[in-house]
């Protein structure tokens, strides 16, 4: 049997099984961005306590005991811990987002018998990420470095149903909060989705204004060594396009699912380096 639905942006056809989406061009507005502007500071509000040493560093050390105490077993065999998080108002109220969703998650990895020097200068080597972080990154380049603070660039590549490229330009913070732990801050300050790829007419759509899947891009990183191991925990809070309410339930799970599977991916990606070359 075949359905094809069509509503407002999004188009989706289902056939025995296989799913298409063809999703259309979406503008994103300055209420969007302003909204996602204060769920972002407000987010960074509770992470100046974390950095301060008010509340335990990582993530996984504040949780209730039983949940933190599972965490660090998964830590222990080789996983990576990943979690959902909701930041809200200071009355505790959702931030809503007009026209946007934003994607909020916290992923920990152990890195085992890697120092954090070690871990802290593989997140540095911006030129190689491409081969490190292969095949979700294609391209990759530093642009910059005035002491502690790096500029660079990388081609994003997901393919989950429908393939998403885009061009980004970050900036990125290194800060050494003692000998054993260290916060990096990283900003997309230039996002830019790519068309037609490897194509004559590949071109970069105009910004703002294309099929919204990534908007806005920060990650805050913090990095803790424990005796000979490193805990590497990425903060990962991204903007994309809303969407219509009738097909928010097949579509949200697949938007959603990218910058979960990307941080995931990422977390495991770097640890694989670190420990297949020895640190």
């Amino acid at each position: 049997m075949q359905r094809n639905f069509h509503v407002g942006l999004f188009g989706v056809a289902l056939f025995g099984g296989s799913a298409v989406v063809i999703v259309h061009a979406a503008e994103l507005q300055t209420r969007t961005i302003e909204a996602f502007d204060r769920y972002m500071a407000a987010t960074e509000v509770r992470m100046a306590t974390e950095r301060g040493g008010d509340v335990p560093f990582l993530w996984v050390d504040r949780q209730p005991e039983p949940e933190r105490v599972e965490a660090l077993r998964r830590l222990e065999v080789g996983e990576v811990v990943i979690e959902r998080l909701q930041t809200r108002d200071s009355s505790g109220k959702d931030i809503k987002i007009p026209k946007g969703m934003v994607h909020h998650w916290v992923g920990t990895v152990r890195i085992p018998e890697v120092t954090l020097e070690e871990t802290i200068a593989m997140v540095q080597d911006y030129r190689h990420y491409a081969d490190i972080y292969s095949p979700h990154i294609r391209q990759s380049a530093l642009l910059g470095r005035d002491g502690n603070r790096f500029r660079f660039s990388l081609q994003l590549h997901v393919k989950k149903i429908v393939t998403v490229v885009v061009n980004a330009e970050y900036d990125a913070v290194f800060e050494l909060l003692d000998a054993r732990r260290a916060w990096v801050p990283t900003y997309a300050t230039r996002i830019a989705e790519v068309e037609n790829l490897d194509t004559p007419e590949e071109r970069e759509k105009p910004i703002g204004d294309d099929r919204g899947f990534l908007w806005r891009l920060n990650t805050h990183c913090s990095f803790e060594q424990r005796d000979a191991d490193t805990y590497m925990q990425c903060e990962l809070v991204s903007l994309s396009r809303g969407m219509p309410f009738l097909l928010s339930a097949f579509i949200k799970p697949f938007v959603s699912g990218i910058p979960k599977e990307t941080l995931t991916f990422t977390l495991e990606s770097g640890r694989g380096h670190l420990t297949d070359s020895g640190g």
